[in-house]
């Protein structure tokens, strides 16, 4: 599975298209050390399959590697968050 991030200047989201239906998580940035996750889609075609988790991973390590935390206000990346006590290096 390909996942992108297309970044604005006031947020962006990550974006992953899975036998032609696309999932999303969207963030705001606050700040260069600080986003916001606010919002995961899945389509019901693509439920089951894991994709909101890889999004959430995928989230995890982009925070990693450009150096900033995030708030998770998104329910799904919240219950994902408590499953995965690893990454709380990058959750604020």
């Amino acid at each position: 599975m390909e996942i992108n991030r297309e970044e604005k200047p006031s947020g962006g989201r990550y974006a992953a298209t899975v036998e032609g239906h696309e999932a999303e998580m969207t963030y705001s940035r606050t700040s260069p050390q600080l986003v916001i996750i606010d919002h995961t889609g899945v389509p019901d075609a693509l439920r089951g399959k894991g994709v909101g988790q890889a999004l959430a991973k995928f989230a995890v390590e982009d925070a990693r590697e450009g150096g900033w935390k995030i708030i998770p206000l998104c329910p799904f990346f919240k219950a994902q968050v408590e499953r995965h006590p690893e990454w709380q290096d990058v959750i604020k």
